[in-house]
């Protein structure tokens, strides 16, 4: 009997990938980048660590041939998620991500990175993809300096996000302060909330907002088609989700992927619902604040600058030793998401605000695993 759970033990290791070498991690090592001679390349090998909408990791970019000191980053239009982001906000806001990652690895490696956005113009909304791939969300422009610093390299490669219940802990004054000085100088505005009332308010957007999500068709087919579930499928994706999003990791996570590979049901659509559902409800009963960010509109230009501080702010606030979690289903822009749309903005975004990202933060009570990321090289294109 022993040898025979063994041998069923194995088999569901091997299927579930634990002899097949994680390529899909590379990203994450802290001498990647060193693969690379250009420095705009050394950067972009920081920048795909990056946060994204669905981690799609929408991104490509073009060296200019004529100066080795600019760069362009677009919008990839076959990476959206056009369920969950029928209007592409999410995605511009990740473009913003991958700039401000970009911009900390610049500062690290002595550089300074200045951003033109939209240097060709906004896109024509009427023929979204096709304006992506030609118009620019931004032109960088590198430059030695020998007196940028920054206190949040260490924190590219940490995990972005936390799903788990978080410790009691509140925020300290000098956390709440340090993080809101981050927006000092954005054009989108952080909020940090915790007053009874608002955690309240706020974590029952979440779990309403992921009831809803899990409750469209649309969006968990979608979710489901870029789920990977075995080692060999996040060599070849790179993106997307997998089991890691759960914090499963270790040999748990080659055991689950086992299983599911073998017997998918364990996986299917009310399995993840229910999960998901209990997640965010262990999350929200154990969360030390909320951090809203909005802009004043809802221009393509102030969704990358929602992006761009939204992880300016989650880079220092790990510094800081805390962590944080997306939970803006409630944000998202399809018909059946219009009432907490509505009602989150009624509530906290009077003035006709937009907002771009509800997050909730704390001290970890589990480290989280890193999760699947894309060759640097695969970002790239010719002009």
């Amino acid at each position: 009997m022993v040898g025979v759970l063994a041998l069923g033990l194995g088999a569901i290791l091997t299927v579930g990938g634990i002899f097949v070498p994680a390529t899909y991690l590379k990203p994450w090592s802290a001498g990647y980048y060193q693969q690379f001679k250009d420095v705009r390349m050394r950067v972009v090998a920081h920048a795909v660590l990056a946060p994204s909408g669905h981690n799609m990791q929408p991104w490509t970019v073009q060296l200019d041939t004529t100066d080795p000191d600019v760069l362009y980053l677009y919008t990839d239009p076959t990476r959206l998620t056009s369920a969950v982001d029928p209007l592409a906000r999410q995605t511009m806001v990740s473009q913003g991500t991958f700039l401000a990652y970009l911009q900390v690895a610049a500062e690290h490696l002595g550089y300074s990175a200045s951003f033109d956005l939209f240097p060709n113009g906004t896109y024509d909304e009427t023929n979204l993809k096709t304006s992506m791939s030609e118009h620019p969300v931004a032109r960088i422009t590198l430059a030695k300096d020998p007196s940028t610093k920054t206190d949040d390299y260490a924190s590219l490669f940490l995990s972005d996000t936390n799903r788990s219940p978080y410790s009691d802990a509140p925020l300290t004054s000098a956390q709440t302060s340090a993080l809101t000085s981050v927006g000092d100088a954005s054009t989108a505005r952080l909020s940090i909330l915790s007053d009874k009332s608002d955690m309240k308010t706020l974590g029952e957007f979440g779990i309403q907002g992921t009831l809803i999500e899990t409750k469209n068709i649309a969006a968990t087919s979608e979710s489901d088609a870029v789920f990977h579930g075995t080692e060999q499928a996040k060599n070849t994706a790179r993106s997307g989700f997998a089991v890691e999003g759960q914090g499963t990791s270790g040999f748990m996570k080659y055991f689950l992927q086992g299983l599911i590979t073998i017997d998918p049901a364990l996986n299917d659509d009310a399995t993840g619902a229910k999960n998901a559902i209990a997640l965010t409800a262990a999350g929200v009963a154990h969360t030390a604040a909320y951090a809203l960010i909005s802009t004043p509109g809802n221009s393509r230009a102030e969704q990358v600058q929602a992006g761009i501080l939204y992880a300016q702010f989650c880079l220092h606030a790990r510094t800081l030793g805390l962590v944080m979690q997306p939970l803006s289903q409630v944000l998202q822009e399809y018909p059946t998401m219009a009432g907490p749309y509505a009602a989150i903005h009624s509530e906290y975004a009077p003035e006709g605000q937009t907002i771009q990202m509800l997050v909730r933060m704390g001290t970890a009570t589990v480290d989280y695993p890193v999760s699947m990321r894309r060759d640097a090289k695969d970002l790239v294109h010719a002009p």
